[in-house]
């Protein structure tokens, strides 16, 4: 419904407000996400021998060599798999088979939201010929224009032409857009990922001056980047605060500390460079807490620092606590 007012994805609430009054804004759940991502990754790997997550809410799974146990009908099972997702999850979602994990990709837009689609192996150049050519990932606003200007509008267009003279037009990136145009991606999944950094930001509705309103937001970004981390069995190194102003000037500081996952603890070393980064006299529009640096908690436990187990039972108490009843009905002291 906002859409039609001109809203859109990675507006600045405010903008957004301008457009649409009557918007209802709701504050997001960045840790809701994460937990429904992961179950449901957890979920498909036992239906899938191999799974590759590309982000919180997309993933590539291969069922080569999965045709017996699924009766021979693997469409038949990505239609069986979209109601497993809902019934466990209450999650619609959109699902394409095909030979690769471009072709799937593209296959997968053209049937959302909460779609089912099968690319038959052989078919795929077929299925690309009437979509236009900024289907293609990698042809964006400045690529598709070039492509227009040469009188390519449709991929078929892109299959009728010699790679060399895309590569004329596009460069190196001529080879991958001729690739994709003729049904050809990669089919081998990454599924080693070696997370870098955790982190949570908000954008407010309105710009924030009051440092004891700013004082409260950080504390609650801090929870939800600490509480993920002890769901990944993980503690930060060193945590970043980012500070965004009303005229978009952004900075960001960053301390490094003895590994935790402690709320307290990390609270207490943002609200410290809050208190020495926040010095214009202008109101915040964004604030953004981020771990990075991340070690494993049993590594950090054998052989460097040995866990405050009654402090480890309480936080893992705390997060039992939340997960059942809500983020905001527990909170671990500020100070």
């Amino acid at each position: 419904e906002a859409r039609a007012f001109g809203v859109r994805s990675a507006m600045p609430t405010a903008t957004a407000l301008r457009l649409c009054p009557h918007l209802v804004v709701v504050r997001g759940r960045y840790g809701d996400y994460t937990k429904y991502s992961n179950k449901l990754y957890q979920r498909i790997v036992e239906l899938a021998p191999l799974v590759e997550r590309a982000s919180i809410d997309e993933m590539y799974f291969d069922l080569t060599g999965c045709e017996v146990l699924y009766n021979n009908d693997l469409p038949g099972f990505i239609k069986r798999l979209q109601k497993i997702v809902w019934d466990d999850f209450h999650l619609p979602c959109t699902i394409s088979l095909a030979s690769n994990k471009v072709t799937a990709k593209i296959a997968a837009q053209t049937v959302k939201p909460a779609g089912v689609i099968y690319v038959p192996h052989g078919t795929e150049s077929e299925f690309l010929a009437p979509l236009p050519v900024d289907a293609i990932p990698g042809v964006g606003k400045k690529t598709g224009e070039v492509l227009r200007r040469k009188g390519f509008h449709l991929v078929s267009d892109l299959q009728k032409t010699p790679r060399e003279k895309l590569v004329r037009i596009l460069g190196k990136h001529g080879i991958w857009i001729h690739e994709v145009a003729n049904g050809f991606g990669p089919d081998e999944l990454s599924t080693e990922h070696e997370r870098k950094s955790i982190g949570n930001e908000e954008t407010f509705a309105k710009d924030i001056g009051d440092k004891n309103e700013l004082e409260k937001i950080v504390f609650s970004l801090t929870e939800e980047v600490c509480s993920s981390l002890r769901y990944r069995h993980l503690k930060g190194r060193t945590f970043t605060l980012k500070l965004r102003y009303s005229d978009f000037q952004t900075i960001t500081r960053a301390t490094t500390i003895e590994p935790t996952d402690d709320d307290s603890i990390v609270f207490k070393t943002i609200k410290e460079m809050l208190a020495t980064s926040y010095t214009r006299h202008l109101p915040l529009r964004l604030l953004g807490v981020r771990a990075s640096h991340l070690v494993e908690e049993e590594q950090l436990e054998l052989h460097l620092f040995p866990a405050d187990q009654k402090r480890t039972n309480m936080l893992d108490a705390v997060d039992k606590i939340r997960k059942k009843f809500g983020d905001d009905v527990i909170h671990v002291g500020r100070q």
